[in-house]
C-alpha cells in the first residue's frame, strides 16, 4: 500500500516538522550533503518537489534566480512560506505537470515513495523531455514503514523511467537515507 498525498496532509497537521529537518542533528546533516552537492555556485531556475516545510528551500534559494516549490500538503506549504519569508513561487497541486521554465535544477526532496509506480514514470518522462540537461538531486529516505514503498525501489523505478543519458552518483548515503546525483558529462561531479 503506497502512502498517497492525505496521509502526507495528515502528517503535516500534527507537526510542520515531521521529518525533523528544522530541528533535529540528522535533519541539519540531511540538508547540509543536499547543498554541499550542488555543483555551480549559482541557478537560473529550480524546481523542489516535496518541498515540505522549507528548510532547504530556504538555503537553496540563495544560489538561484528563481525557485519554484511543490508540495501536496497545503499545511507544509504555509510552513514554507513561513521560512523563505515570500520568494519564490510555491504550488500545492501534485502530481502535476511541472512548472513550464529553464530548470536546470531539480531537486526530489524525499518524494518518490510517495508516488506510485505510474507517477513515478510520468515525473521521470516529463523531466528526460524537458530538462535532459538539469542537474538532479534526490534525496531518499528508506522508511521503516511496511505501508510505503521502499525509496530505494521508487529511486530505481525513476532511474529506469529516465532517458538512457541520465547517470546517476551517491553522494552520500547513511543510516536512513541516501543522497544520488545527477549532472551533464562535462559538469564538474565527473571530472
Amino acid at each position: 500500500m503506497q502512502v498517497k498525498l492525505p496521509e502526507l496532509e495528515r502528517k503535516y497537521w500534527k507537526c510542520t516538522d515531521p521529518w525533523l529537518l528544522q530541528t533535529d542533528p540528522l535533519g541539519h546533516e540531511i540538508c547540509n550533503a543536499i547543498y554541499s552537492a550542488l555543483s555551480k555556485e549559482t541557478y537560473r531556475s529550480a524546481v523542489e518537489l516535496g518541498c515540505g516545510n522549507g528548510a532547504l528551500a530556504g538555503r537553496l534559494r540563495q544560489r538561484c534566480d528563481n525557485y519554484v516549490d511543490i508540495n501536496g500538503a497545503a499545511k507544509a506549504l504555509l510552513a514554507a512560506r513561513q521560512s523563505v519569508s515570500g520568494r519564490g513561487k510555491i504550488r500545492r497541486e501534485f502530481p502535476c505537470p511541472l512548472p513550464d521554465g529553464d530548470h536546470d535544477l531539480i531537486i526530489l526532496s524525499d518524494i518518490l515513495y510517495f508516488l506510485d509506480a505510474d507517477e513515478i514514470r510520468e515525473l521521470a518522462k516529463q523531466i528526460s523531455q524537458s530538462w535532459s540537461g538539469a542537474e538532479i538531486i534526490s534525496f531518499t529516505y528508506f522508511p521503516e514503514d511496511p505501508q510505503v514503498v521502499n525509496g530505494g525501489n521508487a529511486f530505481e523505478i525513476f532511474k529506469q523511467a529516465l532517458a538512457a543519458d541520465f547517470t546517476f552518483k551517491t553522494t552520500k548515503h547513511a543510516s536512513g537515507y541516501q543522497i544520488d546525483h545527477h549532472v551533464r558529462a562535462d559538469q564538474s561531479l565527473y571530472n
